[in-house]
């Protein structure tokens, strides 16, 4: 198969794809649905979201191989005993637990503003709450409640239009193509904006990254318009690889950046935001306006440092492992004859990528549950309508951690051949329409 068919997708973003964070509740399952429970017939009960939700973790959960290992598929015993058990590798035990934001808390703000090169830091219990709170703070700073961001940044897509409702912010697009915006969008766009926020990567468009350079001039290009600079670095501790620098020379780029510690460091929750030191302050006053100051948090205090010990540090090995994945994933798609699919991107920038065949979420869905249920080996997990690209085409994303490499490119290649015999040959010759 030629590369152009393997890979011809649109360039433009139509509208945000609404992919999740992690494994969200799905919409209502009929029973008589391919992975529906048992009981079926006009009599049988409808399954609720939670049902669907609980029933297709079990079946993930009972896969006795996977390319990663997801939070969500453990349970509340399981979680607890392996915070407890690691928890003193990295705090003392011994000592008595936060209240409203020292001990464990304090420990875990010092630590990320050392491995970002920040002078101060604040934690948060929401990424959502520390980008509202940092971004208000700079339009008062600048003067001007605009942000520049791009349409598929997380405030825009996964937020309730929050910046609006809750902090009288207001956004401009520089650019709606599936990727960041270059140095000549930021620097041409027709709007005054107080603030540019890059979301690194940019997950919603396939976890995509622009190169170092192309970062810098970015940056430039704000700082030319006397814009700050601020970094949606959720997923940040994963770039290092593509840029070939260090967290803190990429981080450092900008005035402000939030991570996140459930996304990538497998945390329980939680934020934090760093900056400079009377940001941070004036992020904490807002922090107890916002209701986040909380009682406790040691578990997520914890859980965060045991990321940033355990998780930091093998993420450069997931990332050039999930090459391997993709490129087997799509070798063994063309092999089985998949007469359309995409890999996204190819190789991917980070250990996480997209992949888009074409076909219906719902039959792709059964056939990563049956797959697992039938083999053990869970290649794919959620499928989602893909709006952003041809209709009739679905996507997933693809995470590699400390499971997945164990897997050869031949066990990859395996595993998509076991999973394309399990869809309906009426639709294999299916291709996305225009």
């Amino acid at each position: 198969m030629p590369e152009t068919e393997r890979n011809s997708v649109p360039e433009a973003v139509s509208r945000p794809a609404p992919t999740p964070v992690s494994e969200p509740a799905p919409e209502p399952v009929s029973p008589t649905s391919p992975d529906a429970s048992e009981a079926t017939g006009p009599d049988a009960p409808q399954e609720t979201k939670d049902q669907a939700y609980q029933r297709r973790l079990a079946v993930f959960r009972s896969a006795g191989r996977a390319l990663a290992e997801q939070t969500v598929d453990h349970t509340l015993a399981e979680r607890l005993t392996a915070l407890l058990a690691d928890g003193s590798e990295v705090y003392d035990l011994d000592e008595f637990a936060d209240i409203y934001g020292n001990g464990a808390v304090t420990e875990l703000e010092r630590r990320t503003a050392q491995v970002l090169g920040f002078p101060a830091a604040v934690f948060f219990p929401t990424g959502t709450m520390a980008q509202q709170v940092a971004l208000r703070c700079w339009a008062a700073r600048t003067g001007n409640p605009t942000v520049a961001l791009h349409p598929l940044a997380h405030p825009e897509v996964h937020e309730r239009g929050a910046f609006s409702q809750v902090s009288g912010l207001r956004t401009v697009h520089p650019t709606d193509a599936p990727r960041l915006p270059d140095a000549a969008e930021v620097r041409d766009c027709d709007e005054p904006f107080g603030t540019l926020m890059l979301e690194l990567p940019l997950r919603d468009a396939g976890y995509v990254l622009p190169t170092w350079d192309e970062l810098v001039a970015v940056v430039d290009a704000a700082r030319e318009r006397d814009a700050v600079v601020h970094f949606d670095g959720a997923r940040i501790w994963e770039t290092t690889a593509h840029f070939g620098r260090s967290l803190s020379e990429i981080a450092g780029l900008a005035d402000s950046v939030y991570v996140s510690f459930y996304k990538t460091l497998g945390g329980l929750s939680g934020a934090v935001l760093v900056g400079p030191e009377s940001l941070i302050a004036e992020a904490r006053t807002w922090r107890h306006r916002y209701g986040g100051q909380l009682f406790q948090q040691f578990p997520a205090a914890l859980s965060g440092l045991l990321g940033l010990r355990k998780v930091l540090p093998e993420l450069p090995a997931y990332v050039a492992h999930a090459k391997v994945v993709a490129r087997a994933i799509g070798d063994g798609l063309m092999e089985a004859g998949m007469p359309w699919f995409r890999v996204h991107p190819e190789p991917p920038h980070t250990h996480e990528f997209q992949v888009w065949l074409p076909y219906d979420a719902d039959v792709l869905n059964s056939a990563s549950l049956q797959q697992v249920r039938e083999s053990g080996v869970c290649l794919f997990r959620r499928w989602f309508a893909n709006p952003s690209g041809p209709a009739g085409v679905a996507q997933t994303e693809v995470t590699v951690n400390a499971p997945g490499l164990e897997w050869t490119a031949d066990d990859v290649r395996s595993a998509v051949a076991d999973f394309v015999r399990l869809l309906p040959p009426a639709e294999r010759g299916a291709r996305p329409r225009a």
